[in-house]
């Protein structure tokens, strides 16, 4: 999705700003923070994901010929300010945490420092990339952890928001934890192996459900999943086990049955049933259909004899929290620290650190939120991993991404796991940090002749 420019893929007024910058010769170092202002309901951490995305986005900024004379067309911008964007490259710095790590409210997911008028043009399409990747890799880690070990796959793709959404659902659910995508294009990309068995339309065009199953597994004899629920799901378990038995005759065996309707749990203890009196106990049972963390939770918690599920709407579209509320605001400039003070929505002003501290057990215990030039105890969460518009190190490869996520979920708090009612830690301000927030709200307040 990053290849080309996207210079254009942003708000408008993203322009015009810049173009009132051009004119006014404002154009030093700023620096903004990318953060979500606050979880959604029943989301205890979020899971930083996009980065790698958001870097190349970076790397490749710039204006097509066409797209400046597509701006020129709308008669609204000088002749010198079109002239500067055919020359503009993005030449900053940016903090990030890598991804897979979880995070709180207020915690910069990335800082940028460049000249503001890049800074500025880069924020659209940067919320949107991070905003996308994190609130389906936030969904999918819910998942896993309502699968309690059980195999999750992702079967999204044909019900996410276009292209760009199906690729970020496989990329950030493999970073969660799940174990494969049906999305061919983005197994390719992430070097796996697309899953899938077939659709009810295979054995409806056959219109003998018996002949669909042979035929499928006289295709692919070594990697044969039957769906059993076209017309009657217990005749189609007795059908997959007569197939299983032409399978073993010929060197192979049935790797599975998938149920995409009805009771799940009774059905998929009848298929566990039928499979272990023919002696496929290791064939394994999929689950599909409407399965969401809640689902999987009553599933695992009702005994359901499921190995695997196939997770897909629901995930893919984040259906409970679609999106995060994240803002992307300039926090510095001129080396003159800046802020919002409206009602709800004050920011934290300057360029921003946040340090992680373990209790005795090794789980998070403290989140602190400082300055970037502070020294705190714990671990200092953002890395810078871009300078003059370039990475600082490869891209990095989803599954160090994954091993990072394990490893940190491991150390959250329990009531940051819980499915329903989660608690999230609260990020607390550094007294540097709060020091200087005085500050600069009274500075912002003097400068506008506004009384406190």
């Amino acid at each position: 999705m990053n290849g080309g420019s996207q210079a254009l893929h942003t708000d408008f007024y993203q322009i015009t700003m810049a173009a009132a910058y051009h004119g006014q010769g404002m154009n030093d170092e700023a620096t903004f923070s990318l953060f979500a202002r606050k979880l959604p309901e029943q989301r205890g951490f979020m899971v930083a994901a996009g980065l790698d995305d958001a870097l190349s986005y970076l790397e490749s900024f710039c204006f097509q010929p066409a797209e400046i004379e597509y701006l020129a067309s709308l008669k609204r911008f000088s002749d010198q300010f079109l002239a500067s964007l055919s020359g503009l490259r993005f030449r900053g710095q940016v903090w990030a945490l890598p991804e897979g790590t979880v995070f709180f409210a207020d915690e910069p997911v990335l800082e940028v420092t460049a000249p503001l008028i890049e800074a500025q043009l880069v924020e659209t399409r940067l919320i949107q990339i991070i905003n996308l990747h994190t609130t389906l890799a936030s969904k999918a880690a819910r998942c896993t952890l309502a699968a309690q070990g059980r195999t999750c796959v992702d079967f999204s793709l044909r019900r996410t928001q276009g292209l760009e959404a199906g690729w970020a659902a496989a990329r950030s659910s493999a970073i969660a934890g799940f174990l494969g995508t049906s999305n061919v294009e983005a197994s390719r990309r992430l070097g796996t192996v697309p899953v899938g068995t077939m659709a009810h339309a295979f054995v409806e065009a056959y219109g003998d459900e018996r002949k669909a199953f042979r035929a499928f597994a006289d295709t692919f004899p070594q990697h044969t999943v039957l769906l059993v629920d076209t017309y009657d799901s217990v005749a189609g378990l007795h059908r997959a086990v007569e197939v299983a038995a032409q399978l073993k005759a010929q060197g192979h065996r049935l790797v599975g049955v998938r149920l995409d309707s009805g009771d799940l749990v009774s059905m998929s203890r009848q298929a566990r049933e039928i499979l272990n009196q023919a002696g496929l106990e290791d064939a394994r049972v999929v689950a599909s259909g409407s399965l969401d963390e809640d689902r999987l939770a009553e599933l695992v918690a009702r005994g359901a004899q499921v190995d695997v599920f196939g997770v897909g709407t629901r995930m893919g579209s984040s259906a409970d929290a679609p999106y995060l509320d994240f803002a992307y605001k300039l926090v510095s400039y001129q080396d003159r620290p800046t802020l919002k003070l409206s009602a709800g929505k004050e920011t934290w002003a300057g360029a921003k650190q946040v340090w992680r501290t373990p209790d005795a057990q090794g789980r998070i215990a403290q989140e602190v939120l400082g300055l970037r030039p502070e020294k705190q105890a714990g671990q200092p969460l953002l890395e810078q991993v871009m300078d003059r518009g370039r990475r600082l190190a490869p891209a990095e490869d989803w599954r160090q991404a994954h091993q990072r996520f394990q490893a940190q979920l491991a150390a959250l708090p329990e009531p940051c796991l819980r499915l329903s009612d989660p608690r999230p830690l609260k990020v607390k301000a550094s007294l540097a940090l709060q020091q200087l927030q005085v500050r600069a709200r009274q500075a912002a307040l003097d400068r506008q002749s506004i009384r406190p």
